[in-house]
C-alpha cells in the first residue's frame, strides 16, 4: 500500500469515526429526552397520598404476574394494596384491571380481580380488560373501547409517568396514584428496562404510530 492509499484509508476511517460519534450522541440525546419527557408530562399529576388524589370515576390497575419463579411478585402485591387504598378512600367508583390474558394458563386481570375481591371490593365494580398487553394498549383501550376521557392510573411511579405521557398523547385527562416501589435486585432490573421502555414510548407516539394489538367494539362500563 502506497502513501496515497494510506491517506485515503485514514480519511475514510476518520469519517467513519465522526459518523459513529454523531450517531452515539444522537442516540444518547434521544434516550435522555424520552426518559425526561415522561417526567415532565406527569408533573403535578402523581400522588403518593390518597387524600390529595382527585376523585375520578374510574381507576385502572396495570397488570403484572402475581408470582415470579414461584415467588410472590411484590409489584403485584403493592399495586393491589394501592388499588384497595384508593377504593376505600372513596376516590373511585369502578376499577379496570388491565393486563395480559395470552392463554388459559396466564391471566393477569383474573388474578388481579380475585385479589381485589379478597380485599373487599365488590366483583361487580371490577372490569377485566384482558387485552392490556402493553401500557400503550391499556391506555388507548381506556379511551377507544371504554370511552374514558378521565382516569387515574394505579401502578408504580415509573409506569404511571409513562402512562400519563401516553394518555396526554391520546387526549385523556389522567392522574396517577403511586404504588410502593420494589427495592430489590428485581426492582433494579425493572428500572433498567424502563429506560428502553420510555424510548419505545416516544417512538410509538411520534414515529411508529403504534396501535393496540386488539381493539374491537366499544364496551359500556357499569353505571
Amino acid at each position: 500500500m502506497n502513501a496515497q492509499d494510506r491517506r485515503r484509508l485514514r480519511r475514510r476511517f476518520q469519517r467513519l469515526r465522526r459518523m459513529l460519534m454523531v450517531l452515539t450522541l444522537v442516540s444518547i440525546g434521544v434516550i435522555a429526552y424520552a426518559n425526561i419527557t415522561a417526567v415532565w408530562a406527569s408533573r403535578g399529576r402523581l400522588f403518593d397520598e390518597v387524600a390529595a388524589l382527585p376523585k375520578t370515576r374510574v381507576g385502572l390497575v396495570f397488570g403484572t404476574t402475581d408470582r415470579v419463579n414461584g415467588l410472590e411478585n411484590l409489584y403485584f402485591r403493592y399495586r393491589i394494596d394501592a388499588a384497595e387504598q384508593v377504593w376505600k378512600a372513596g376516590k373511585i367508583d369502578l376499577i379496570i384491571v388491565s393486563g395480559d390474558h395470552s392463554s388459559k394458563y396466564y391471566n393477569e386481570p383474573d388474578k388481579m380481580q380475585q385479589a381485589l375481591i379478597e380485599r373487599g371490593i365488590p366483583e361487580e365494580r371490577i372490569v377485566c380488560d384482558e387485552a392490556g398487553l402493553r401500557t400503550l394498549d391499556s391506555v388507548v383501550r381506556a379511551k377507544e373501547i371504554y370511552s374514558l376521557n378521565s382516569i387515574v392510573f394505579i401502578s408504580q411511579r415509573f409506569q404511571n409517568e409513562r402512562a400519563i405521557y401516553l394518555a396526554k398523547a391520546n387526549g385523556i385527562n389522567a392522574f396517577g396514584f403511586n404504588a410502593r416501589d420494589v427495592e430489590t435486585h428485581a426492582g433494579l432490573k425493572t428500572k433498567v428496562r424502563e429506560i428502553g421502555a420510555r424510548v419505545l414510548m416516544w417512538l410509538d407516539v411520534h414515529v411508529l404510530g403504534t396501535r393496540p394489538l386488539h381493539l374491537g367494539e366499544k364496551i359500556r362500563l357499569p353505571g
